[in-house]
């Protein structure tokens, strides 16, 4: 592993100014302390703080994920991993991210530079800069719902999507439906992806033709449920399953707007069980994902990846939480009403 020593003799510099640029010294220029950080980065440096690791400094980096609320998909996740971080008496940095923060330093000098031991990464997608960086690092990171090949470093956790899907779909299909629509959320996630996949699967494997016009990608927002709700109706939906529980308020909203009832008219379900879920009218049929579960495991994995352990994925097992908004399909003599048209 790198010295100081050999950093400055590859920067032809002293020792000290090399120390000064790993440190944050105020009396060096911004350009040599990045040459230095970008360096020590690229030979494999690790600080003795790093190193000697009696009390880690991690952080959790977000994006595009609310997190300030029980209410919120991100807050038990991150409490999770607090609480199991704790125990170990790790210091946590919680740090909203976002893209002039990727294009302003690569990731591993950020982490370096912030002396962060690992990562726990959420909300992130596979087109950001520093999620596009982690096939090369070495800093043990692990991701949310995102996979990185081959890297030892970096990790994956989340809840088994195909599991979770497959559940919903058998459910719908034990109601009598067979026209069953799924609005996805959106694309360029893995796990959206993940999700499509297995709703092309399960319902295969129910014997049933998934229709191009009943499957859609939307947004992990309920205002989606508008653009694409009128479509599934006019295709002949009498269910409609959700990548996630905001979308599928949305649908239910979009329902009732139009005059048709949850679930005599058309069966809903979501995926998350967020706490909203139980509190809809009706109340949410759907697939828990354990949130504080997920931050316990990804506390773990991250741990693993800096003991040198390396795991590639960590899965959650999916359960499927029955309530009120789905019921059998209607038969041909008890036909739904026709939805009223919005101007």
């Amino acid at each position: 592993m790198a010295t100081i020593k050999d950093i400055a003799n590859r920067l032809g510099i002293a020792v000290s100014t090399v120390s000064k640029g790993l440190n944050g010294a105020s009396d060096i220029s911004d350009d040599m302390r990045q040459l230095v950080l970008d360096t020590a980065v690229e030979m494999g440096y690790a600080s003795k703080k790093l190193k000697a690791g009696s009390t880690r400094k991690v952080c959790i980096l977000i994006e595009n994920m609310d997190y300030e609320n029980i209410d919120q998909f991100g807050y038990e996740i991150i409490m999770g991993f607090k609480l199991s971080a704790a125990r170990r008496h790790w210091e946590v940095c919680v740090i909203p991210a976002d893209l002039n923060m990727q294009t302003a330093e690569k990731y591993d000098t950020y982490m370096l530079k912030n002396g962060f031991s690992g990562a726990f990464l959420l909300g992130f997608s596979l087109h950001d800069d520093w999620v596009k960086q982690l096939n090369k690092t070495t800093v043990p990171t692990v991701l949310l719902d995102n996979y990185i090949p081959v890297n030892p470093h970096v990790g994956y956790v989340g809840t088994d999507s195909v599991e979770g899907i497959s559940i919903a779909v058998e459910h719908l299909c034990s109601l009598g439906h067979k026209k069953i629509a799924f609005l996805n959320g959106s694309k360029n996630s893995m796990v959206s992806d993940e999700r499509y996949q297995a709703f092309l699967q399960s319902m295969e494997g129910q014997g049933l033709i998934p229709e191009e016009n009943l499957m859609e990608y939307g947004y992990y927002v309920p205002d989606c449920a508008k653009y694409h709700v009128p479509t599934f109706l006019e295709n002949g939906a009498t269910a409609i399953l959700c990548a996630s529980d905001l979308i599928a308020s949305g649908v239910i909203a979009e329902l009732n707007k139009r005059g048709l009832h949850v679930p005599k008219d058309i069966s809903v379900v979501g995926f998350d069980d967020l706490p909203l879920a139980a509190q809809l009218t009706p109340p949410l049929t759907t697939i828990r994902q354990d949130r504080t579960d997920l931050g316990k495991s990804a506390f773990l994995l991250l741990d693993g990846l800096i003991h040198n352990v390396s795991v590639s994925k960590m899965l959650l097992r999916a359960k499927f939480i029955k309530r009120a908004s789905t019921a059998a399909a209607a038969t041909d003599t008890q036909k739904s009403p026709q939805p009223q048209r919005l101007k």
